[in-house]
C-alpha cells in the first residue's frame, strides 16, 4: 500500500488535513507511534504527551525509515518523506487505522465492554461462552487479548490500546477466521480525546457499571459517565450487516442504568445481582471461596433457574449474567441453553485470585482499586472472616498521576473492614510515593466507623512501607490461622511504575515466594 492508496480523499476530509507536501506514491507498510518500533517503510504518528511529545522525536523515525509522518505542529517540509499535518495527530490515528487495516470491524460482529469495575472478566466470559459454543472469537482485554484461539499477556498497563494496535489485533482476527471480536472499552478509548475506538463499529455494548475512577482525565463524573454512554451512542450509526440486532446490556443495579440506555433505539436487556427488575435476576445467592451458587428469574422464560460457577466472589454473579445475556442475544438462543457451560468458565488471573501454599490463613489477589470496587468485595470478605474467627489484612496502594480524590476513601473504606493495613506501592510515577500512600491513610485514620474498635494507629495496625515486596512480607509474617489476607491493585499486572522506569512484578509469585519464605523460616 502506498501514501496515494492510504489517504483517499474521503479519508483527508475526515482527519481534517491542514497541509500535505511529498511524494505520496511512497509505500506505507506499518503505522508506529513509537519511534523506536518505527522500521523501513513506516508511517509514524507525532503525539502530544504529558512527558514526551512525538514531534520531538520524528527526526528518529525518519532516521529508522519512516518514509511517512502525520503531525499536528508545523515542522516544515522533510525531504523525501511524505509529510501530513492535521489538527489533531492522535484522533486522525484512529480513522488511518482502520483505513489501513481495511475496515475490520465492519467485517465481523463487535462487542464492546465498559464500566468501571467487571469490564475484563466480562470480555473473558463473552469469549469463553462464545468459544465453548462453538465460534471462532477473539478479545482485547486490560488482562489478556487472543487473536487465534491462543490467550497472550497483555503487556501494557492501558486497558484500551491505541487504534493501530486495536484494528491490527482485529484484522488478525479475522485472518484467522473470527467472527466474533470481544473489546474492552475504557472511558479513555470512549474519549473523541483519544479516539481510540472512534472508528470500530460496535454492534453491542455491555454496561457493568459507573462510579468514581479517572477524574484526572475527564475532570468530572458526569464527563467519564458520557464518555463511557459513548459506546451506546456508536451503535445508533451501526449500519453494517450483522448476524444480529444491534443490543445494549445494562447493570439494573446501578443508577447509571437508564442513562446508558436512553442512548441508543436498540433494543436494550437488563440484569441484576440484587433481585431487581431485569430481564435476568440473582433471587439467592451464596458466595464461596471457590465459587457461586445461586438462583437467576428469567423474565423471558418466565420461570427461574440454578447456576454454579468457578468463580470466585459475589459479584462475578452479576458479571456471568451479563456475559449469559449479550452471547445469548449474539447467537439468537435462550439463555437456558448456555447454563450447562456456565460451570466451564475460568476466573481471570488476578483477579479474586487464591494463592496456597500450605499456610493456615487465607491469601487473595484482586485487582480492585476503586472505591466502589472496595465497598463491592469487603464486605462479603469481612463477614467470611469474621464467621471462621479471622481478621481482614489487606494491602495496597493507589497509582500515580490519576484521580487524587480517590485516594482518601480507599483509606477510609478499608478501614471500615479491615482488622490491619499496610500500605504500599502501587504505580506511582512522578509522585513521591510516600506523599500518596499519607494520602490514603488521612483516610484510613479519619474513618470513625472503623472495624477494630480502637480504630487505626500508625505501627500498631496501620503500616505504610512502599516497597511493594516487603509490605507483603510484614503482612504475612502478622497473618494468624483463619485470617484472611487482601492484596489489592496490582492483580493481573506485570511491572511497578515509578519516574522514568519501570520495575517488573507479578503479584501472584511475588505473594507465592513470600509464603515460600516464611514457611522455610518458621514454619506454618
Amino acid at each position: 500500500m502506498t501514501a496515494a492508496d492510504l489517504f483517499t480523499p474521503e479519508l483527508l476530509a475526515r482527519i481534517g488535513v491542514v497541509r500535505q507536501d511529498g511524494n505520496s506514491k511512497i509505500p506505507v507498510v506499518s503505522l508506529e507511534y513509537d519511534s523506536r518500533a518505527v522500521m523501513s517503510g513506516s508511517l509514524y504518528f507525532a503525539l502530544p504527551g504529558l512527558h514526551a511529545d512525538g514531534h520531538d522525536f520524528i527526526k528518529d523515525a525518519i532516521a529508522n525509515g519512516a518514509t511517512a509522518i502525520v503531525c499536528q505542529n508545523d515542522i516544515g517540509a522533510r525531504g523525501g518523506v511524505f509529510y501530513l499535518r492535521v489538527k489533531d495527530s492522535r484522533f486522525a490515528m484512529s480513522a488511518v487505522a482502520d483505513a489501513f487495516y481495511r475496515l475490520p470491524s465492519s467485517r465481523m460482529a463487535v462487542v464492546g465492554v465498559t464500566g468501571t469495575e467487571g469490564k475484563s472478566t466480562v470480555v473473558c466470559l463473552i469469549f469463553q461462552l462464545l468459544r465453548l459454543a462453538g465460534k471462532k472469537a477473539g478479545f482485547i482485554s486490560t488482562v489478556q487479548y487472543s487473536v487465534d484461539g491462543m490467550e497472550r499477556w497483555n503487556p501494557e498497563h492501558q486497558t484500551t490500546p491505541e487504534a493501530p494496535v486495536i484494528h491490527r489485533r482485529l484484522a488478525e482476527m479475522l485472518e484467522n477466521g473470527c467472527a466474533y471480536a470481544v473489546l474492552e472499552a475504557s472511558s479513555h478509548g470512549l474519549s473523541p480525546r483519544t479516539n481510540r475506538l472512534g472508528d470500530v463499529r460496535f454492534d453491542a455494548g455491555v454496561m457493568t457499571n459507573v462510579t468514581h475512577e479517572h477524574l484526572e482525565f475527564h475532570g468530572t463524573w458526569e464527563q467519564y459517565r458520557h464518555d463511557k454512554a459513548n459506546l451506546f451512542r456508536s451503535l445508533e450509526s451501526n449500519v453494517k450487516h450483522s448476524p444480529f440486532a444491534p443490543f445494549g446490556v445494562v447493570n439494573a443495579d446501578d443508577p447509571s442504568a437508564d442513562y446508558f440506555a436512553a442512548c441508543t433505539k436498540r433494543r436494550t436487556y437488563s440484569y441484576s445481582a440484587r433481585a431487581g427488575d431485569a430481564n435476568l435476576a440473582v433471587t439467592r445467592l451464596e458466595a464461596g471461596a471457590s465459587g457461586n451458587v445461586y438462583d437467576v428469574y428469567y423474565k423471558a422464560g418466565n420461570r427461574t433457574f440454578h447456576i454454579e460457577d468457578r468463580l470466585p466472589g459475589a459479584f462475578n454473579a452479576g458479571n456471568a449474567l451479563a456475559s449469559l445475556l449479550c452471547v445469548s442475544n449474539m447467537l439468537e438462543t435462550p439463555v437456558t441453553e448456555f447454563l450447562p457451560l456456565v460451570p466451564e468458565l475460568k476466573p481471570v488471573r488476578g483477579r479474586m485470585t487464591a494463592v496456597r501454599k500450605g499456610q493456615p490463613f487465607e491469601v487473595l489477589v484482586d485487582y480492585a482499586h476503586t472505591p466502589s470496587s472496595f465497598e463491592t468485595i469487603f464486605p462479603p470478605l469481612r463477614e467470611r472472616a469474621s464467621g471462621q474467627g479471622g481478621r481482614v489484612i489487606s494491602l495496597f496502594g493507589s497509582a500515580g498521576e490519576r484521580d487524587t480524590q480517590k485516594r482518601a476513601l480507599q483509606g477510609r473504606i478499608a478501614a471500615r473492614y479491615s482488622d490491619m493495613i499496610f500500605l504500599c506501592d502501587e504505580d506511582p510515577r512522578g509522585e513521591p510515593p510516600s506523599a500518596i500512600l499519607e494520602e490514603i491513610a488521612e483516610g484510613a485514620l479519619s474513618e470513625r466507623d472503623c472495624f477494630p474498635r480502637g480504630g487505626f494507629k500508625r505501627g500498631a495496625n496501620l503500616f505504610l512501607i512502599p516497597d511493594r515486596p516487603k509490605a507483603i512480607r510484614a503482612a504475612f509474617s502478622k497473618a494468624a490461622a483463619g485470617d484472611l489476607v487482601l492484596l489489592l491493585g496490582k492483580g493481573h499486572e506485570n511491572s511497578i511504575i515509578y519516574s522514568g522506569y519501570k520495575i517488573d512484578y507479578d503479584e501472584i509469585a511475588e505473594a507465592e515466594n513470600a509464603l515460600d519464605e516464611l514457611n522455610q523460616s518458621d514454619g506454618f
